[in-house]
């Protein structure tokens, strides 16, 4: 018998490939292929000034302020 951590899974589980990290994993790619397929310049006004960047700039940002709430947020449920 192997020995088995708390959850069940075995010790080393860092290596496993699950459905649920194959599905994270294409999430992100296809997230990517779409912010970069958006490259043309946009203008943006957050509450004064109006900036111009490129589209795949602003999804990105957008992407990972997102991530880092959900992040935030996750942490905190634990």
């Amino acid at each position: 018998m192997s020995p088995r951590s708390a959850k069940g899974g075995s010790k080393d589980g860092g290596g496993m490939v699950t459905p649920g990290r194959v599905i994270v994993a294409l999430i992100a790619v296809l997230t990517l292929v779409f912010i970069f397929e958006n490259t043309r310049s946009t203008k943006i006004r957050l509450l004064s000034p109006v900036v111009t960047t490129p589209l795949w700039m602003a999804l990105l940002a957008t992407g990972l302020l997102g991530a880092l709430c959900g992040a935030y947020f996750m942490g905190r449920r634990r």
